[in-house]
Protein backbone atom coordinates (compact mmCIF):
# COMPACT_ATOMS: atom_id res chain seq x y z
CA UNK A 1 0.00 0.00 0.00
CA UNK A 2 1.04 3.61 -1.05
CA UNK A 3 1.02 6.37 1.48
CA UNK A 4 -0.82 9.81 0.32
CA UNK A 5 -2.98 12.47 1.58
CA UNK A 6 -6.21 10.81 2.42
CA UNK A 7 -5.04 7.06 3.16
CA UNK A 8 -7.20 5.58 5.94
CA UNK A 9 -4.93 2.87 7.03
CA UNK A 10 -6.02 0.55 10.28
CA UNK A 11 -2.97 -0.84 12.85
CA UNK A 12 -3.81 -4.29 14.44
CA UNK A 13 -1.25 -4.50 16.79
CA UNK A 14 -0.78 -7.74 18.83
CA UNK A 15 1.67 -10.79 19.92
CA UNK A 16 -0.58 -12.99 17.57
CA UNK A 17 1.03 -16.21 19.30
CA UNK A 18 -1.11 -17.49 17.55
CA UNK A 19 -3.14 -15.64 15.43
CA UNK A 20 -6.93 -16.49 15.47
CA UNK A 21 -10.03 -15.86 14.22
CA UNK A 22 -11.17 -13.17 16.69
CA UNK A 23 -8.11 -11.12 15.19
CA UNK A 24 -9.41 -11.80 12.03
CA UNK A 25 -13.21 -10.80 12.14
CA UNK A 26 -11.90 -7.73 14.61
CA UNK A 27 -9.98 -6.31 11.95
CA UNK A 28 -12.12 -7.14 8.89
CA UNK A 29 -15.42 -5.30 11.41
CA UNK A 30 -12.88 -2.48 12.19
CA UNK A 31 -12.74 -2.04 8.43
CA UNK A 32 -15.96 -1.72 6.82
CA UNK A 33 -17.05 -0.02 10.15
CA UNK A 34 -14.49 3.16 9.21
CA UNK A 35 -14.04 2.48 5.79
CA UNK A 36 -10.68 1.59 6.16
CA UNK A 37 -8.33 0.89 3.27
CA UNK A 38 -6.02 -1.35 4.63
CA UNK A 39 -5.29 -3.23 7.96
CA UNK A 40 -1.82 -3.74 8.59
CA UNK A 41 -0.78 -6.72 11.51
CA UNK A 42 1.67 -5.73 13.44
CA UNK A 43 3.19 -8.31 15.65
CA UNK A 44 5.31 -7.44 18.25
CA UNK A 45 9.00 -8.37 18.64
CA UNK A 46 9.53 -7.66 22.77
CA UNK A 47 5.97 -6.57 23.94
CA UNK A 48 6.71 -4.94 27.24
CA UNK A 49 3.36 -6.26 29.20
CA UNK A 50 3.35 -9.57 28.01
CA UNK A 51 6.11 -11.03 30.84
CA UNK A 52 3.90 -13.92 32.37
CA UNK A 53 4.99 -16.60 29.25
CA UNK A 54 7.78 -16.93 27.31
CA UNK A 55 6.62 -15.32 23.75
CA UNK A 56 7.11 -17.41 20.48
CA UNK A 57 9.60 -17.27 18.26
CA UNK A 58 9.01 -13.95 15.57
CA UNK A 59 9.83 -16.28 12.37
CA UNK A 60 6.70 -18.20 13.68
CA UNK A 61 4.05 -15.96 14.50
CA UNK A 62 5.40 -13.75 11.58
CA UNK A 63 4.44 -16.57 9.33
CA UNK A 64 1.05 -17.64 10.92
CA UNK A 65 -0.01 -14.14 10.39
CA UNK A 66 0.70 -14.26 6.73
CA UNK A 67 -1.42 -17.24 6.29
CA UNK A 68 -4.30 -16.09 8.11
CA UNK A 69 -4.64 -12.84 6.28
CA UNK A 70 -3.29 -14.19 3.21
CA UNK A 71 -7.05 -14.14 1.49
CA UNK A 72 -8.05 -10.84 2.42
CA UNK A 73 -7.28 -8.43 -0.16
CA UNK A 74 -7.00 -5.77 2.08
CA UNK A 75 -5.27 -7.33 5.38
CA UNK A 76 -1.18 -6.93 5.33
CA UNK A 77 1.25 -8.21 7.62
CA UNK A 78 4.28 -5.92 8.71
CA UNK A 79 7.26 -6.08 9.80
CA UNK A 80 8.40 -2.69 11.22
CA UNK A 81 8.18 -4.01 14.84
CA UNK A 82 9.68 -7.37 14.62
CA UNK A 83 12.91 -6.05 12.35
CA UNK A 84 13.46 -2.93 15.72
CA UNK A 85 15.60 -3.35 18.16
CA UNK A 86 14.67 -3.36 22.01
CA UNK A 87 10.75 -3.35 23.35
CA UNK A 88 7.84 -2.77 21.19
CA UNK A 89 6.02 0.16 21.74
CA UNK A 90 3.07 1.91 19.92
CA UNK A 91 4.39 5.87 19.89
CA UNK A 92 7.37 4.02 18.07
CA UNK A 93 5.42 2.01 15.44
CA UNK A 94 3.45 4.99 14.75
CA UNK A 95 5.90 7.68 14.19
CA UNK A 96 7.42 4.93 12.44
CA UNK A 97 3.89 4.89 10.05
CA UNK A 98 4.15 8.43 9.51
CA UNK A 99 7.13 8.66 8.28
CA UNK A 100 6.11 6.39 5.82
CA UNK A 101 2.72 7.53 5.12
CA UNK A 102 2.89 10.84 5.21
CA UNK A 103 0.82 13.66 7.52
CA UNK A 104 -2.38 13.50 5.58
CA UNK A 105 -2.62 9.53 6.54
CA UNK A 106 -5.53 8.35 8.67
CA UNK A 107 -4.27 5.99 11.45
CA UNK A 108 -6.96 4.00 13.34
CA UNK A 109 -5.28 1.87 16.22
CA UNK A 110 -7.67 -1.01 16.79
CA UNK A 111 -7.65 -3.12 19.71
CA UNK A 112 -9.74 -4.59 22.35
CA UNK A 113 -11.75 -2.92 25.16
CA UNK A 114 -9.55 -4.03 27.67
CA UNK A 115 -6.33 -3.07 26.24
CA UNK A 116 -7.64 0.72 25.44
CA UNK A 117 -9.07 0.81 28.78
CA UNK A 118 -5.36 0.57 29.56
CA UNK A 119 -4.27 3.12 27.27
CA UNK A 120 -3.37 6.01 29.69
CA UNK A 121 -0.70 4.30 30.97
CA UNK A 122 1.11 4.20 27.80
CA UNK A 123 4.47 5.32 26.52
CA UNK A 124 3.56 9.45 25.48
CA UNK A 125 -0.35 8.66 25.69
CA UNK A 126 -1.05 12.50 24.29
CA UNK A 127 1.25 12.00 21.24
CA UNK A 128 -0.38 8.51 20.70
CA UNK A 129 -4.00 10.17 20.79
CA UNK A 130 -2.65 13.21 18.59
CA UNK A 131 -1.18 10.82 15.80
CA UNK A 132 -3.66 8.17 15.65
CA UNK A 133 -7.35 7.12 16.26
CA UNK A 134 -8.23 4.09 18.61
CA UNK A 135 -10.68 1.61 17.86
CA UNK A 136 -12.13 -0.47 20.94
CA UNK A 137 -13.29 -3.80 20.12
CA UNK A 138 -16.16 -5.05 22.15
CA UNK A 139 -18.49 -8.04 22.61
CA UNK A 140 -22.35 -7.71 21.09
CA UNK A 141 -23.73 -6.53 24.45
CA UNK A 142 -21.13 -5.16 26.69
CA UNK A 143 -22.17 -2.45 28.91
CA UNK A 144 -19.72 0.35 28.09
CA UNK A 145 -17.47 0.97 31.37
CA UNK A 146 -17.57 3.95 32.91
CA UNK A 147 -13.36 3.74 32.37
CA UNK A 148 -14.34 3.80 28.57
CA UNK A 149 -16.82 6.74 28.40
CA UNK A 150 -14.46 8.68 31.10
CA UNK A 151 -11.61 7.90 28.42
CA UNK A 152 -13.89 9.12 25.05
CA UNK A 153 -14.73 11.95 27.21
CA UNK A 154 -11.14 13.08 28.06
CA UNK A 155 -9.93 12.23 24.53
CA UNK A 156 -13.13 13.49 21.83
CA UNK A 157 -13.36 12.12 18.68
CA UNK A 158 -10.11 10.09 19.37
CA UNK A 159 -11.67 6.97 20.84
CA UNK A 160 -14.13 4.66 19.01
CA UNK A 161 -15.75 1.55 19.61
CA UNK A 162 -17.02 -1.29 17.36
CA UNK A 163 -18.91 -4.73 17.96
CA UNK A 164 -16.89 -7.59 17.28
CA UNK A 165 -18.77 -11.10 18.16
CA UNK A 166 -15.81 -13.37 17.73
CA UNK A 167 -13.73 -11.82 20.90
CA UNK A 168 -14.76 -14.78 22.76
CA UNK A 169 -11.61 -16.62 21.18
CA UNK A 170 -8.67 -16.36 23.11
CA UNK A 171 -4.89 -17.12 21.95
CA UNK A 172 -3.94 -18.11 25.72
CA UNK A 173 -6.88 -20.38 25.28
CA UNK A 174 -5.49 -21.96 21.89
CA UNK A 175 -1.76 -22.76 23.29
CA UNK A 176 -3.87 -24.24 26.72
CA UNK A 177 -5.32 -26.44 24.34
CA UNK A 178 -2.62 -27.46 22.50
CA UNK A 179 -0.94 -28.50 25.30
CA UNK A 180 -3.83 -30.87 26.94
CA UNK A 181 -4.02 -32.57 23.43
CA UNK A 182 -7.09 -30.63 22.90
CA UNK A 183 -8.92 -29.43 19.56
CA UNK A 184 -8.33 -26.01 18.33
CA UNK A 185 -10.23 -26.21 14.46
CA UNK A 186 -12.41 -23.68 13.83
CA UNK A 187 -11.02 -21.11 16.25
CA UNK A 188 -8.19 -20.04 14.06
CA UNK A 189 -7.45 -20.52 10.26
CA UNK A 190 -6.85 -24.21 9.17
CA UNK A 191 -3.37 -23.33 7.76
CA UNK A 192 -2.24 -21.65 11.34
CA UNK A 193 -3.33 -24.91 12.90
CA UNK A 194 -1.17 -26.99 10.80
CA UNK A 195 1.57 -24.60 11.31
CA UNK A 196 1.39 -25.13 14.94
CA UNK A 197 1.45 -28.89 14.91
CA UNK A 198 4.29 -28.74 11.67
CA UNK A 199 6.24 -26.65 14.42
CA UNK A 200 5.61 -28.53 17.37
CA UNK A 201 4.09 -24.92 18.71
CA UNK A 202 2.39 -24.68 22.47
CA UNK A 203 3.90 -28.16 23.64
CA UNK A 204 4.61 -28.97 27.57
CA UNK A 205 8.23 -28.20 27.70
CA UNK A 206 8.68 -26.52 24.04
CA UNK A 207 11.88 -24.16 24.16
CA UNK A 208 11.12 -21.85 21.31
CA UNK A 209 13.25 -21.56 18.50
Amino acid sequence: MKGGAGVRLGIMGGTFDPIHYGHLVTAEAARTAFNLETVLFMPNRLPPHKKDYQVSEAKHRYLMAVLATITNKYFEVSRIELDREGLSYTIDTLRALRAIYGSGAEIHFISGADAILDLLGWKDVDDLLALCYFIAATRPGYELSEQLQQLQEKYPNRVFRVEVPALAISSTDIRQRVRRGKSIKYLLPESVEYYIYKHNLYRMGEKYR
